[in-house]
């Protein structure tokens, strides 16, 4: 967690609760605004996709797409 979001928990955490409920609905509707189908990936996310990607752990070729979520 970024050393903002911390700090801004921080202060939430000062609010009288029902500040702290309209504090939380208003971050929740920016969110929303910015990445309404929650697609969007932090920095720090798309590190670690990449990373992931690069690994070489999981080669696509090897993954029978048809048989995922099945029993065989």
């Amino acid at each position: 967690m970024s050393g903002i979001t911390m700090e801004a928990a921080r202060l939430m955490d000062i609010l009288p609760e029902a500040d702290q409920e309209f504090a939380y609905e208003f971050i929740k509707k920016l969110v929303l605004a910015w990445d309404p189908d929650f697609t969007k990936v932090t920095a720090e996310e798309a590190k670690k996709i990449e990373e992931a990607e690069l690994s070489g752990f999981v080669d696509a070729e090897n993954i029978d797409w048809d048989s995922i979520g099945t029993d065989d």
